[in-house]
């Protein structure tokens, strides 16, 4: 039985009602009849007028295929979703072919080249910028046919020689208007481009595109970045360059922005906001629409009003890792020489209604075979079953095979050193609830997905009251709940917005978290070796370079004189480690040195 096919329509309907009531049991050709597609020219009280497409995409993060390489099976969830750019490929075939090829367009938001072991793999263990191999994904982006792409935070993970190659191999402008020498207000990437779109029977089309990516990159990505790139506040850059798209004739303008909308940051406010996609639309003039990103949301369509001038500006974020195509109908009258948009609307199509692109999978196939080869190669044996299931509540062997690894790591690097005789603790958070170590064969995708984040290992020194306020600020991550209230830990979590990988947790210093207190007083009993630990005791911290960096906001560690910083990549020292010892088996590392309590007493 083949997928229902999209549901997706242009038109306009009541206030109050959406496309998706009006259109809930349409195919896609009945959806486009509604519509009025495929469309010729009109009669328009002011002239002549014509609908354009404008599909987008982000957060993509390497996905390539229907693959979940973690489990080693297709991709699958609780909603029935799929991901993978050979299932956008035939949502975007589909809507080319019922709009006109003419008359659409392509874009992403960024957060393309990390986030699976393919990534991974094309920048670590077979990189391109040793092989000259074409990336995965930037096969896929070319056969696809993309028109522009902006650049996201995670671009930048893997050092800007890497991010250039890849550059390199791109058939489609890469764009990021406020990334910039470092120093100057000179930009590093491309800002911007104008598009002409040759509609039948119509005048040229102008669409201009302005790419804006995170300012976090430079928290997030400062070893690779400081000194080299600034990044610069998003309505400031757009503020700029937008008059300049005018000036050169765009007839349209649209931001790709790896930029979400709430307005909030997540490193408080030590550079421009994160989340400025709104504040974009509602105070830069000349806009029509912006895809964004970032966020890892579904927002289909929300309609901002720019406080200058008035105008709606349309926005609309595809949901992560290809799970769903954003699509934008912009009507444009043509008036007094000059096209002006004069209707506009967003929504989502889900990748799940189509099947994948053959072409697309076929490109990619060697290259995802091989990966598939290297994250099932057995590194170790386990002695018994591990899980992160409960690792946000209970202290598990599993993330303590973290800190193992991060502490030894540490320990063997300061031998002889001045700071040898100074104890070494470890910061880890649970990055992944699904993650596990089965009983017997440990292989690299089992790993992976314990660690899923492309970090590098560092290490700096605190004091004991330093880390006292680092644990009370990483308990924020608890809701406050009465010592008599029923046990139901899975939600007491992920307050304050705060996600799983934001509760760090220590080993080497013994701790209780008291969740019946108020925030700021509820790190209680905290002992290194039975005593307790004195405000000026210091510590060797090993932590990775994201919250080293300041991802997540988390005091005193930024500013910490930092003793190691080899850039160790540490899933790969933790596969290093697995397969020198050859057996994990937790009664030799695993130690309950934390605890949920409420007012004092042991939630376990």
């Amino acid at each position: 039985m083949q997928n229902p096919q999209p549901r997706w329509c242009s038109c306009r309907v009541p206030d109050g009602v959406s496309r998706r009531q009006v259109l809930g049991g349409l195919t896609a050709a009945s959806a486009l009849a509604v519509a009025g597609w495929p469309g010729t020219a009109s009669a328009a009280p002011h002239g002549r007028s014509v609908t354009i497409t404008v599909m987008g995409t982000s957060d993509i993060h390497s996905h390539a295929v229907n693959w979940d390489y973690y489990k080693d099976a297709e991709y699958s969830d609780g909603d029935g979703n799929t991901v993978g750019l050979a299932r956008v490929s035939s949502l975007v075939n589909e809507v080319r072919a019922a709009r006109g090829h003419d008359r659409t367009l392509l874009f992403d938001a960024g957060d393309t080249i990390q986030g699976t072991p393919l990534g991974f793999y094309y920048a670590t263990i077979e990189p391109i910028t040793e092989t000259g191999r074409t990336h995965p994904m930037a096969r896929q982006m070319n056969a696809i046919g993309y028109d522009a792409v902006a650049l996201g935070n995670h671009e930048f993970n893997y050092g800007l020689p890497f991010l250039d190659k890849w550059i390199s191999q791109m058939d489609a402008p890469v764009l990021a208007a406020n990334a910039v020498h470092a120093g100057t207000r000179r930009p590093a990437y491309r800002p911007y481009m104008i598009k002409r779109m040759h509609v039948r029977g119509f005048p040229p089309i102008r669409v201009g595109l302005l790419g804006l990516t995170n300012p976090g990159v430079a928290i997030w990505d400062k070893a690779n970045v400081s000194g080299k790139l600034d990044f610069l506040d998003l309505v400031e850059t757009a503020k700029r360059w937008v008059p300049i798209i005018r000036a050169r004739g765009a007839d349209v303008v649209i931001i790709s922005a790896h930029s979400g909308d709430s307005g909030r940051s997540s490193y408080g406010d030590a550079l421009p906001i994160e989340n400025a996609s709104a504040l974009v639309a509602e105070q830069v003039p000349g806009i029509d629409a912006i895809l964004f990103g970032h966020a890892h949301l579904e927002i289909p369509e929300r309609f901002v009003t720019n406080k200058v001038t008035g105008q709606t500006v349309v926005m609309s974020e595809p949901k992560c890792w290809g799970q769903r195509l954003s699509i934008f109908d912009l009507t444009l009258t043509h008036s007094r020489g000059r096209w002006k948009v004069t209707q506009k609307s967003a929504t989502t199509v889900n990748s799940n209604t189509v099947q994948e692109d053959s072409r697309l999978v076929t490109l990619v196939k060697r290259q995802h075979d091989a990966v598939v080869a290297y994250v099932n190669k057995e590194v170790a044996t386990s002695t018994e079953e591990m899980s992160a299931a409960e690792s946000c509540w209970k202290d598990t062997a599993i993330l303590d095979y973290i800190h193992l690894v991060q502490t030894e790591k540490v320990k063997a690097a300061l031998t002889g050193s001045e700071h040898a005789s100074l104890p070494v603790v470890s910061i880890a958070a649970p990055f992944s609830r699904a993650a596990t170590f089965p009983a017997g064969k440990v292989t690299i995708k089992d790993i992976a997905g314990l660690y899923i984040y492309d970090n590098t290992l560092l290490a700096g020194i605190l004091t004991g009251s330093q880390i006292k306020d680092y644990l009370e600020y990483s308990a924020q991550y608890f809701k406050q709940v009465a010592a008599t209230d029923p046990v139901d830990p899975a939600s007491w979590t992920n307050a304050n917005n705060r996600p799983d990988y934001n509760y760090d947790q220590f080993s080497g210093v013994a701790y209780d978290v008291d969740i019946a207190k108020p925030e700021g007083s509820r790190i209680t009993n905290m002992t290194y070796n039975g005593a307790p630990v004195s405000d000026g005791q210091q510590f060797v911290v090993a932590v990775n370079n994201y919250r080293q960096s300041g991802g997540g906001g988390f005091p005193h560690i930024t500013t910490a004189e930092v003793v190691y910083n080899a850039q160790v990549a540490i899933r790969e020292a933790i596969v290093e480690y697995a397969s020198t010892t050859g057996t994990i088996d937790p009664t030799t590392f695993h130690e309950q040195n934390w605890r949920l309590t409420r007012n004092g007493t042991p939630v376990f």
